[in-house]
């Protein structure tokens, strides 16, 4: 029999997992709704179609992986719920960032309903800039994971994803989305990570070192 103490009322959240690549949020995304099989809740749990990597499939770099939804836009999430899930308690959505905007007032539409909402996904692109998908789900959410990688460069916490063509950072202008992995990007701490041909800032500082 379900355990839906926690769930048997209405009190939907929003969870976020973010991240540069390769620091775990999909496995964290996957452990999170894993664990909610002992109890006997249920889940749904979404994919945006443009990710080919895998099929119908949530998968982490450590093994897990779940069945997911692929829908082409975030308002396919709604609709899904609403002939198909209406009752089911928990959604997960993972690569967030390759939602459209609305993605954030879908995840509080649902959290507003009840639901509890978990949503893995980069909060910076490969530019090093905000992904504007994710910051209206960050600022919606009542609570936000940060995951780091290991930059490849030195070994320092990494907070940013390099996008590489043919071995060298990708330029500022390039596509902002392209679906890939390892043979296109890795991750990088702060001080090592590059975008080239990136505009210089408005702003400078003169900073006194004597």
């Amino acid at each position: 029999m379900p355990k839906t103490n926690a769930f048997s009322t209405p009190k939907g959240w929003i969870e976020v997992i973010c991240g540069p690549m390769f620091s775990g949020k999909s496995e964290e995304l996957l452990r999170r709704l894993n664990r909610l099989k002992y109890a006997d809740v249920n889940f749904l749990l979404f994919k945006p179609r443009i990710d080919t990597r895998t099929k119908k499939t949530v998968k982490s770099r450590d093994g897990r992986k779940n069945t997911a939804i692929t829908v082409d836009s975030s308002s396919e999430i709604v609709q899904y719920l609403s002939k198909h899930g209406s009752e089911v308690p928990v959604i997960g959505i993972d690569e967030a960032q390759f939602f459209d905007e609305e993605i954030g007032n879908i995840c509080e539409l649902l959290a507003n309903n009840g639901h509890i909402i978990y949503v893995a996904g980069l909060d910076l692109d490969f530019r090093g800039e905000p992904f504007k998908s994710m910051l209206a789900v960050l600022a919606y959410a009542e609570k936000t994971t940060k995951l780091t990688a290991i930059c490849t460069e030195c070994g320092a916490p990494a907070t940013r994803t390099q996008r590489l063509i043919d071995g060298e950072p990708a330029s500022y202008y390039s596509s902002l989305i392209k679906v890939g992995d390892v043979e296109k990007y890795t991750a990088r701490c702060r001080h090592h990570h590059v975008v080239k041909d990136k505009p210089t800032s408005k702003y400078h500082f003169d900073i006194d070192n004597k």
